[in-house]
């Protein structure tokens, strides 16, 4: 029972907190920043990707409008130039009689040397190259398969240094590959060169 020579205090409004508000500002900061910095490497990987040494129209590659190098040729991507050195026959796995790996159709083998062009290390990641077919299908390259064939399938490559690789590619048995599409980083423009 209360003393009525002493009533209870009205009760103080709910104080209205703020965190909620700070949380979100924060978040959309952060999302302007991201999609900011984004944007940022997109445009500097733009405008670093170099034009192929030399190029021709689109005869036996996909018909999708691209100017595509012809067979052997030196095409540059940003800090990267890349040369098709050899395109084995297709087999259906790849490895040692241990550690192997079976395609899902037959993997197409590409021979390839990546020079740095640029005056400081650059990596090279073989799952930014895709394969292009006749029918113009694009093709990921396969990591596992890579492991069994080369000695490194990631590397830093030094300022004038060139690296050989063997990519892997799964595809449907008789696909017949048309060109390669080289990228020196997942943000730039790429460039193709034709395989046949």
């Amino acid at each position: 029972m209360t003393n009525p020579q002493y009533p209870l205090p009205y009760p103080q409004p709910p104080r209205k907190s703020r965190t909620g508000l700070w949380i979100v500002l924060g978040v959309l900061g952060f999302s302007i920043l991201l999609c900011g910095g984004c944007a940022g490497l997109v445009a500097t990987s733009a405008d670093d990707a170099d034009t192929p040494t030399s190029s021709v129209s689109a005869g036996s590659a996909p018909d999708d409008g691209e100017t595509i190098a012809p067979v052997g040729s030196e095409v540059r991507d940003g800090k990267f130039a890349f040369v098709v050195t050899e395109v084995e026959p297709p087999v259906k796995s790849v490895g040692g009689d241990f550690l192997s790996k079976t395609a899902q159709g037959e993997f197409i083998l590409v021979h390839i040397d990546v020079n740095n062009t640029s005056d400081q290390p650059q990596s090279y990641f073989g799952s930014n190259q895709k394969l292009i077919d006749a029918q113009g299908r694009e093709f990921t390259n396969d990591t596992e398969a890579e492991i069994y064939l080369n000695d490194d399938i990631h590397t830093e490559i030094n300022p004038g240094n060139k690296f050989s690789v063997i990519l892997a590619f799964d595809v449907p048995i008789g696909a017949q590959p048309a060109a390669l599409e080289f990228h020196d980083s997942m943000f730039s423009g790429g460039i193709r060169v034709a395989v046949r």
